[in-house]
């Protein structure tokens, strides 16, 4: 079935110029900021057949926030072609909160702050859809699911739209020769859900989130890898199967890790910008899938009892030559586990480590991780096959990799890459040496990472490559809003306060 709004072939339709528009619309915003290439042109009017051909009815518009969320508006069919036109609005706000949605920045005032204008009176800005990123959600009936990019009104891009982060720095790397591929080790926390519907003590407010919703275990831990401990939770990987695998997502395994409700999914490897987009789809689909089926998914990375073991987000990533295709990585000989090329980025990942970690690990709770002996590291040291180093040089038959094992799954996966790309680059760039690999991951001798959030964003302040890199704007912003979410940390009264303090003093 042919959509009313794709070309004719008479009219250069039906490939790359076909344009999901009608003679007298063709100026939209889209195409007076040419903002799409031919390859989204011809994914638009993809997209419109399919939703006329399986009678879609709505279409999620979403765009990944600074928290690696997915923020957005659904549009009905009918408004669909407008969107495609011209995108759709949403208030520029919605860059400027922390994790509670408290807005950080004073919107309504002469000065917002951020140091980029167009956040005044919490305007909009316009979400830009990507065709190519069009996908229809297997557990929703008749609806379409879209990624966006963040720009203003005047069609400039808006420099704290995190997608657009990372593109700039892969733009960057491939002017400089070289593609990065990356594959992802995802793990988090299933959970039963035992309570019924919303109540009033879940009901929270901007800068105090109500209480979480109970939950019970479902399983309980110790059992790395056990098939039966698996099979015991087959309804839920089933129907996380049959959710990723029809979304199109290059789902490689889903496997019992060692804590308590504890699950890791993995995908393939795969160019690093797509990979992103994977990783905010895939944690959107877990949450979604589970809560639908009465189980409760989080990545955050130490909820209360997990006391044996916490969650990670292993991201492994390799560089290509662009002109030959040939791994940049691979040594030349049997003896080294890495090239002189993959050393210098290596270096890099080392020398910006405590740095990077407020990319990697953005959140209060991942750095509770940041234990020895743990399955997690704490050091900031690079290993050959070593699980314990923060970077693990691995080699085999499909090509060397370093695998970065300090980051937490809720990172917003826009930013990690990026801040890897920032730090390999730089490594390359100064030649950096890494050293020689450790056999003692937790030797208390070596530089260690960040204890806290608040220590990451000092480190931060003192390491101007990711200013350089990124632009002060963009780390100033992110910098205040985990500042903010920190100071309220720090101001909250916590369990362990009362329990320590209220009765003995």
């Amino acid at each position: 079935m042919r959509s009313a709004d794709a070309r004719p072939v008479a009219e250069g339709g039906d490939g790359q110029r076909a344009r999901p528009m009608l003679a007298g619309d063709r100026d939209g915003y889209i195409a007076r900021h040419a903002l799409w290439n031919d390859r989204q042109y011809a994914a638009a009017g993809q997209m419109r057949r399919v939703i006329d051909e399986l009678g879609l009815e709505l279409i999620r518009f979403s765009f990944a926030d600074q928290h690696g969320v997915l923020r957005g508006k659904t549009l009905t069919r009918d408004a669909v072609p407008a969107a495609l036109r011209s995108g759709v609005t949403a208030p520029s706000s919605l860059l400027l909160k922390d994790t509670s949605g408290k807005t950080v920045f004073p919107v309504f005032a002469a000065d917002t702050g951020v140091g980029v204008a167009g956040f005044a009176g919490a305007g909009d800005v316009v979400l830009v859809p990507d065709p190519t990123t069009f996908r229809v959600l297997p557990w929703a009936e008749r609806t379409g699911w879209i990624l966006c990019d963040v720009r203003f009104p005047t069609g400039a891009a808006v420099p704290f739209c995190t997608r657009g982060v990372l593109q700039t720095r892969l733009d960057a790397l491939a002017a400089a020769g070289y593609e990065l591929t990356v594959g992802v080790e995802l793990e988090f926390h299933v959970f039963r859900s035992t309570a019924g519907g919303m109540s009033a003590h879940h009901v929270g407010r901007p800068g105090a989130p109500g209480l979480p919703r109970e939950v019970s275990p479902v399983s309980g831990g110790s059992q790395l890898l056990h098939e039966e401990g698996l099979d015991r939770l087959d309804d839920l990987v089933q129907l996380l199967h049959r959710g990723l695998t029809g979304l199109d997502l290059p789902l490689r395994s889903l496997e019992l890790e060692f804590g308590p409700n504890q699950l890791e999914l993995t995908l393939h490897a795969r160019d690093a910008a797509r990979a992103a987009d994977d990783v905010m789809l895939a944690r959107a689909a877990v949450r979604q899938i589970s809560r639908r089926h009465g189980y409760h998914a989080t990545f955050m990375s130490r909820p209360a009892g997990a006391e044996t073991a916490s969650t990670g987000w292993h991201l492994h990533q390799s560089l290509r030559d662009r002109a030959t295709g040939t791994p940049a990585f691979d040594p030349a000989s049997a003896e080294e586990p890495l090239s002189t090329l993959g050393r210098r980025y290596l270096g890099g990942l080392l020398e910006h480590a405590r740095a990077a970690t407020v990319f990697t690990t953005p959140t209060v709770n991942g750095y509770k991780r940041y234990l020895p002996f743990s399955l997690a590291p704490d050091r900031v040291v690079w290993g050959a096959d070593n699980k314990g180093a923060m970077v693990r040089a691995v080699g085999g038959p499909t090509g060397t990799r370093l695998e970065n094992r300090s980051g937490e799954p809720a990172a917003n996966p826009y930013l990690y890459i990026a801040s890897q790309v920032v730090s390999g680059m730089d490594g390359l760039a100064r030649r950096l040496d890494p050293g020689p690999p450790v056999e003692d991951p937790y030797d208390a001798r070596a530089s260690g990472l960040p204890r806290s959030l608040a220590e990451a964003l000092d480190a931060l302040d003192a390491d101007p490559v990711f200013t350089h890199s990124l632009g002060e704007e963009v780390v100033s912003w992110y910098a205040a809003l985990k500042r903010a979410e920190f100071a309220r940390y720090l101001a909250h009264v916590s369990d362990w306060e009362q329990r320590e303090y209220f009765d003995l003093i």
